[in-house]
């Protein structure tokens, strides 16, 4: 069953006298507890489409149905409420807040639908013990290093088990080790907690935990690449570097 779909999706936007075309036209499909990776050149559309998918952003033309919703048809308090019950967000940069500890950030989501904590504190403590954040869950921020910031921002992303999990260059800020520890549980919270998992990445390495990479150039698809659970690494990593090198031809 497609949790995510976009059809015929189209992007535009003015600088000046010109007109840019971020998109131009994507047909775009993700099942339910499918990990995508979505990949291209700077440029491409890349992160508008996460965020036109995520309802961040309104499409110029196109249809974007998440979670058997039409987001064209809602308004912005429905829209907002779509996006808070169904997806949640991962971002390069954390947007952690710095006045909260770790437990009080994965925690926000839930706050601010006017959740009771105390009912929900077994799945919080849960989320800390998967992303390995017991022992620093009263630290706030400025005492986490890059990583440990990165994984609290995956408990945040999945406290409220939303039916989608976006994530914008996840890996962008962390070193190599540190950013296979984070793909490993992404990869974790699709099998174990059924999550649907999209990301954008530059990173070829990151591409290779998903289930499918989808290839855009200029704002179109320009193809996809399976990663077979018979291949090891290399070989996804070798067929990933191929289908992208194809794009600068």
């Amino acid at each position: 069953m497609a949790i995510l779909e976009a059809r015929q999706l189209q992007k535009q936007y003015v600088m000046g006298e010109h007109v840019v075309n971020a998109l131009a036209g994507v047909d775009f499909v993700v099942e339910a507890g499918e990990f995508v990776a979505i990949m291209g050149p700077s440029g491409s559309g890349k992160s508008t489409l996460l965020h036109l998918l995520g309802g961040l952003d309104k499409p110029s033309d196109g249809e974007v149905t998440l979670a058997g919703q039409r987001l064209s048809i809602l308004n912005d308090k429905q829209s907002t409420l779509v996006r808070r019950h169904n997806v949640g967000f991962i971002f390069q940069f954390f947007n952690l807040l710095p006045t909260l500890t770790t437990e009080e950030n994965v925690a926000l989501p839930l706050i601010i639908d006017g959740k009771s904590l105390r009912r929900y504190q077994d799945r919080i403590t849960g989320l800390l013990d998967l992303v390995g954040l017991t022992d620093r869950r009263h630290h706030k921020p400025d005492q986490l290093s890059g990583g440990e910031q990165q994984r609290v921002a995956i408990a945040r992303a999945l406290v409220t088990e939303p039916a989608l999990v976006l994530a914008d260059e996840p890996t962008g800020n962390l070193d190599s080790k540190t950013g296979a520890v984070l793909m490993d549980l992404l990869r974790r919270s699709c099998d174990e907690l059924g999550q649907t998992v999209v990301i954008v990445t530059h990173d070829s390495k990151a591409a290779t935990y998903a289930d499918r990479t989808v290839l855009l150039k200029d704002g179109q698809l320009a193809g996809e690449v399976y990663n077979r659970d018979t291949d090891d690494m290399s070989q996804r990593l070798r067929r990933i570097i191929a289908a992208l090198e194809s794009l600068a031809l």
